[in-house]
């Protein structure tokens, strides 16, 4: 069954074609892996899937239900996006607020109103929160400010939140691009454990190649807004990858420890620390 589905997508940004009639199927429980250098596409076709960017041309459609088409939102696209799980390169946590309240953000389609606005959660809630930081290692740091931990432990807890959120389908976009070797390590692991063990989808995308490789048993290469290549990893050699990255192909090569500094501005939203309610 096809998770995701994509046809005929076409995007401009002004003369540049950043995506180029691509039409893609993901099918449920797959990790795939989008590779491709600077400007080939990647982040904008994992935007345009969740619908965060709309498309001048062509669909989309997830569990069969239509999130864009012909550059428009579907109706009910909040829902939508309850199912599906994005993790951000620039982890999109609260600076000032405890990793736990950030994780609990996940939760805010199916809480009511006063409650997401005042951040009081219940204790099954907060119990829940908690498993999942468990889950990727946090559990410790689950009351200590974003603004304390690490990139890699930021990332590990926007996973975390994912997990609250109760996601079938988790889009990561170059989710290690500013992290050192050791924590990308970690951070894939997680990612392919929670394909394997949970049964989530997830679609990646990753400056490294040799990461795509080792986790992701498909790779879809992109090359100027085009799928040059959709195929399986181990196929993917190093002659293929010269052409697929041409004069770009000294990317391949670049270590994770010169990628960027992680991302550290805060992002305001209104939520305060947590406050167990009655159940």
């Amino acid at each position: 069954m096809s998770v995701i589905r994509i046809h005929r997508l076409s995007k401009q940004f002004g003369a540049r074609q950043a995506l180029d009639d691509i039409s893609l199927e993901i099918k449920s429980g797959e990790m795939v892996a989008l590779i491709g250098a600077s400007g080939s596409g990647k982040s904008t076709l994992l935007r345009h899937v969740s619908a965060l960017t709309l498309a001048e041309g062509g669909s989309v459609t997830l569990d069969g239900i239509p999130v864009q088409q012909a550059g428009r939102a579907a109706r009910g696209i909040r829902e939508l996006r309850s199912r599906t799980g994005f993790v951000f390169q620039q982890f999109n946590l609260v600076a000032r607020l405890p990793l736990i309240t950030n994780v609990l953000t996940g939760l805010l389609h199916r809480v009511p109103l006063w409650r997401s606005l005042t951040g009081r959660f219940t204790r099954e809630e907060i119990r829940i929160g908690m498993e999942a930081l468990n889950r990727v290692g946090m559990l410790e740091y689950a009351w200590q400010r974003a603004s304390t931990l690490s990139g890699g432990q930021q990332q590990r807890g926007a996973i975390a939140r994912t997990l609250v959120q109760g996601a079938r389908t988790i889009l990561a976009d170059e989710p290690i691009a500013s992290l050192d070797p050791e924590s990308s390590r970690r951070v894939m692991d997680i990612l392919a454990t929670i394909n394997r063990e949970d049964g989530c989808t997830v679609v990646v995308s990753l400056h490294q190649v040799e990461f795509a490789r080792l986790y992701c048993p498909r790779i879809v290469a992109l090359r100027q807004g085009k799928v040059v290549y959709d195929g399986p990893s181990a196929a993917l050699t190093n002659n293929l990858l010269a052409d697929i990255y041409g004069a770009e192909v000294h990317e391949l090569f670049a270590s994770p420890e010169s990628a960027a500094a992680a991302h550290e501005a805060a992002v305001v939203m209104p939520f305060p620390f947590p406050q167990p309610v009655a159940a």
